[in-house]
C-alpha cells in the first residue's frame, strides 16, 4: 500500500494538534501509518509546502489551522499537490 498524502494529513491530525500546538515525529507517523520514514517526510515536505503541516528545527511536526479545516469539510477526494514555486525576479 502506498501512502497518500492524505493519509499522512489524517494521521497528524490524531497525532497533534494545531491549536495547542502539539507535534509529533516523523517515526511515530511511520510507525501508525506501516510506512517507511523516507515516504512519510516526502509527504510532510508536500504538506509544509501547502501550510497544511509545520515543521521545527527539531524535525517534530503538527498540523495546521488550515490542515485541520481542510480535513473538516469531510470531502470524497482530495488531491494535495506542491506549491509552485514562481520566480518573479
Amino acid at each position: 500500500m502506498s501512502v497518500t498524502r492524505r493519509d499522512v494529513l489524517e494521521e497528524l491530525e490524531r497525532q497533534s494538534d494545531a491549536s495547542t500546538g502539539k507535534r509529533t515525529s516523523v517515526e511515530s507517523l511511520a510507525d501508525a501509518l506501516a510506512a517507511d520514514e523516507r515516504t512519510v517526510r516526502e509527504q510532510l515536505d508536500g504538506l509544509e509546502s501547502c501550510a497544511l503541516a509545520d515543521i521545527d528545527a527539531n524535525g517534530r511536526v503538527r498540523i495546521t489551522v488550515t490542515g485541520e479545516e481542510l480535513l473538516a469539510l469531510d470531502l470524497d477526494e482530495m488531491i494535495v499537490v506542491d506549491a509552485e514555486v514562481t520566480d518573479r525576479g
